[in-house]
């Protein structure tokens, strides 16, 4: 198990109370080295300084206070501080679990001393096994697909075979429709989970934080059909042992955002989300955000030593629910997920399968590079087979 006494606290009283403040998104930084077509934070949060290693300690201290479960740290791109180090070892040294995030770039230097200040959970983007169709959705990056194969192999290097979590993040949008299958083969072969997000498109006269402002590459009618029957067969593999992190919920949750439908994940909270009970965001001067979408109507700085106190004051959480209640709503993976695995008992049994059963099967670790391609050729000419013994 890789959570602290802390963080399985605070996941313990979410569950009971709902009303604990389980998961932070930490947008560290708005640069990135890569502009991906279906993502627009390097922009929406391009107006905004970086907090210094000073300020996200005393972030740390107040989320050790609040009791926060689990920060993710991401951006833009978050292994572009040179601190990242630091900061990673500001929450876990505080029991708060890290969750790291990267587009893959990172090199073997960055890579080691982030696990060893003590990283331990990773999610990587993938959203291909084919290096032109990534570098393409990547904006048009040569080579980005091979650094994130590399930097795949370098996390199954130096993570601990016990006690770590890796997964590939994968945004699911038409032009990867035909690589969803052999992503999560990919994933499962070398004992990564696989976490699908469809992509987000909005106009710019409605800015959201993910969301692009490019129409043409969201999802048309057309294409609907296609996105439901792939669902259905990622369904039909999770079922069959493929080592797929999402929830059957939120799988069919997926289908409905696609169409353009009302979504049913936040439908055991009066159809609100759970911002900021159970989640929250922190853009990166330190601001408190709702969540990435939507930015807060006064400047609160997490870093505050007040902070705690004002996350349960009366009036914040007024001005918070102001925000939430008329949002459309996403579909951004850990959002949806920690309403679903708090709210609906059957996808509460799930996450704690996952978390709580046996691990996955890491004594092939570490994979080097050249193995790693040889596992995709071979899913690529539909010879590689996944054997459900070896999980």
């Amino acid at each position: 198990m890789i959570f602290s006494d802390l963080s399985k606290l605070t996941l313990t009283k979410a569950v009971l109370f709902k009303d604990s403040p389980v998961y932070v998104q930490f947008y560290l930084t708005a640069r990135c080295n890569l502009t991906c077509n279906q993502c627009n934070i390097i922009y929406s949060n391009s107006d905004l300084e970086e907090c210094s290693i000073d300020s996200i300690k005393k972030i740390a201290d107040n989320f050790a206070d609040m009791g926060v479960a689990i920060v993710l740290l991401t951006g833009g791109e978050p292994f572009l501080r040179k601190d990242i180090n630091e900061i990673i070892y500001a929450f876990e040294s505080r029991g708060i679990h890290v969750r790291m995030q990267t587009n893959g770039l990172a090199n073997e230097e960055q890579i080691s001393s982030a696990i060893e200040a003590g990283g331990r959970d990773i999610s990587i983007s993938l959203d291909s096994l084919n290096s032109a169709d990534q570098d393409f959705i990547n904006g048009g990056f040569p080579d980005s697909w091979f650094k994130a194969i590399k930097a795949i192999s370098l996390f199954t290097k130096y993570l601990p075979k016990d006690k770590s979590f890796a997964s590939l993040g994968c945004v699911l949008q038409p032009k990867n429709l035909h690589n969803i299958i052999d992503v999560i083969r990919f994933g499962t072969a070398i004992s990564w989970y696989t976490s699908l997000v469809p992509i987000h498109v909005t106009k710019r006269s409605i800015p959201r934080g993910f969301r692009t402002h490019d129409q043409s590459i969201g999802f048309k009618e057309k294409q609907f059909q296609l996105a439901s029957n792939l669902i259905d067969q990622v369904s039909k593999m999770k079922e069959d042992g493929y080592l797929l992190y999402d929830s059957d919920q939120y799988l069919d949750d997926i289908k409905k955002f696609i169409r353009g439908e009302p979504t049913s994940w936040r439908d055991n909270n009066k159809g609100v989300c759970d911002s900021p009970n159970l989640y929250f965001a922190v853009l990166p001067n330190g601001d408190y955000a709702p969540c990435c979408d939507h930015r807060f109507n006064s400047k609160i700085k997490v870093y505050d030593p007040d902070f705690p106190k004002i996350y349960k004051s009366k009036t914040f959480r007024k001005n918070n629910y102001n925000i939430v209640k008329s949002c459309e709503g996403c579909m951004y993976g850990s959002y949806p997920e920690m309403t679903i695995a708090m709210r609906f008992f059957m996808a509460k049994i799930q996450r704690l399968k996952i978390f709580f059963s046996k691990p996955t099967d890491k004594s092939k670790w570490p994979i080097d590079s050249e193995e790693i391609k040889l596992i995709i050729e071979e899913i690529n000419l539909n010879k590689y087979s996944y054997a459900k013994k070896n999980y």
